[in-house]
């Protein structure tokens, strides 16, 4: 059996514990060997929950690792690794995810792909000189009742799709399900600063680019965005975001939030088809194809997914060792998708107006 050499860079996204538990129970197929974190451009007045020093504690725990280096390039120089596990922030995934991918080294980094187009054009060109594996990962990705809407759609349940709208989980933030930080701490936190891609644009915006690329199936034309925040006075990032995002024959809505109170309205993906009109909820999906009534023609209820490709470990690994292709969600052209929406959307809330997407280039990569 095959062991995969692992390391982790980038303990910013509280994501690193998940996705590290998911291939820390693929077991001795797994050997750890060293981590290390980015100078952070703002230094942390906290180390609870979520944070990245208890991140950094947490994932040592766990795997056993005791080797923490303080420059990422030496690691790689030095560690002969097979996969990276990278969640560092979101502005420098296109440098490091680049650096790795260079070095023939496979990589799953956290969402957002990155936050320009031209970081993630980076990352795509280093992955196809080096012919290394990028995988892209997304909590949303491993949601049943998403893939059953998908299925319905592609088998022509709700005809053409005109029109797809989806927004984040209800949420209060970013730390607002673990222990409370105060506001002093909050802005030593790099989710709360533009420079470094905080904010919830990038954090839940993105969710809804992904999705949209995916079930719509062609790229996005132009966006027009809006960030704004409403209850952050301590950061400099918004704490809510939206995107308008027109495609050749559909438009999508998409919307980020830290400030919304669970009022128990679905939050999708709800997708309208010439012939009627899905809700995602839960675990189920909601058929509408009849006129003036809110009852469901059909419920349906998704089934667990396979149990060997149920997580973001078991996927990379089905990929490296079998040639299986990576989800949809997970591959680089949905993602290089994604990020012409968010980066059209982001260029336009700066400039107020609707943004051209960046299309063109595609031309530059055989995909």
């Amino acid at each position: 059996m095959k062991k995969y050499r692992v390391g982790v860079i980038g303990f910013a996204h509280m994501h690193v514990r998940s996705l590290v538990a998911d291939f820390h129970n693929l077991g001795e197929k797994i050997e750890w060997i060293a981590c290390s974190d980015l100078e952070p451009l703002i230094p942390s007045k906290s180390d609870k929950l979520s944070t990245r020093d208890h991140n950094l504690k947490s994932v040592m725990e766990r795997t056993g690792m005791t080797k923490v280096y303080n420059d990422y390039t030496k690691l790689l120089d030095e560690s002969n690794l097979d996969i990276a596990i990278v969640c560092c922030e979101n502005a420098f995934h296109g440098q490091v995810v680049s650096d790795i991918l260079s070095r023939g080294i496979n990589v799953v980094v956290e969402k957002p792909m990155a936050t320009t187009m031209r970081d993630a054009l980076l990352m795509v060109d280093a992955a196809k000189r080096s012919g290394a594996a990028l995988a892209v990962n997304w909590p949303s990705t491993w949601f049943p009742a998403i893939r059953l809407a998908h299925k319905l759609t592609s088998e022509g349940a709700i005809g053409k799709i005109f029109k797809f709208i989806y927004r984040n989980n209800d949420s209060q933030g970013p730390f607002s399900h673990g222990e409370s930080l105060t506001e002093e701490e909050m802005a030593s936190q790099w989710w709360y600063h533009s420079k470094v891609g905080g904010g919830a644009f990038w954090d839940y915006c993105c969710y809804g680019s992904c999705l949209a690329s995916w079930f719509i199936g062609s790229p996005v034309r132009s966006a027009f965005g809006i960030r704004a925040n409403f209850n952050s006075p301590f950061g400099s990032a918004e704490d809510n975001g939206a995107i308008t995002a027109k495609f050749d024959d559909a438009i999508a809505l998409i919307e980020g939030s830290w400030t919304t109170v669970n009022p128990g309205v679905p939050h999708g993906p709800v997708i309208f088809g010439l012939e009627g009109t899905l809700v995602t909820d839960g675990n189920e999906v909601r058929l509408y194809d009849k006129r003036r009534t809110s009852t469901p023609t059909k419920v349906y209820k998704a089934d667990p997914l396979p149990e060997d490709r149920n997580n973001i470990a078991k996927e990379f690994m089905s990929h490296l060792e079998k040639g299986t292709p990576l989800h949809p969600t997970l591959d680089i052209e949905t993602n290089l998708n994604a990020m012409m929406i968010l980066d059209a959307g982001y260029r336009s809330s700066i400039s107020g107006k609707m943004e051209q997407s960046a299309g063109h280039h595609y031309t530059i990569y055989d995909l």
